[in-house]
């Protein structure tokens, strides 16, 4: 089987809109997802952890994480700033501004390609 590079532009791609005030765009290969996340002030990723190893690089704006399983962790991610949340790690966000963020995914978030992800809903 002959593999083939694929090209992606981010203003063709949907804007699912996940809740109130918090949107995202999502490209995946076979082994790795890149979303952009669009998070208007206030809003709020819930805790979580996942399997994935993520990288969260926020372009605009800044994300408040509490991180371990009792929030032990507290850090203020500022644009051009990445945050590196290893497998397993409890985790959860707000939005200090409006916020554009890249999470980078490895593997890919099936919960997210499928909607099975009810902890964001």
């Amino acid at each position: 089987m002959t593999k083939k590079a694929m090209i992606y532009r981010w203003e063709d791609m949907p804007i699912e809109e996940v809740k109130a005030g918090l949107g995202r765009r999502i490209i995946t290969g076979e082994r790795m997802m890149i979303t952009h996340v669009y998070l208007e002030k206030d809003s709020v990723v819930p805790t979580h952890s996942h399997d994935n190893e993520q990288l969260t690089y926020v372009l605009k704006g800044a994300l408040k994480f509490w991180l371990g399983p009792n929030e032990e962790q507290e850090i203020v991610v500022h644009e051009g700033e990445v945050l590196v949340i290893p497998s397993d790690l409890p985790h959860k966000a707000v939005a200090l501004e409006d916020t554009l963020d890249v999470d980078i995914f490895c593997p890919p978030r099936q919960d997210w390609l499928d909607g099975s992800d009810a902890y964001l809903r």
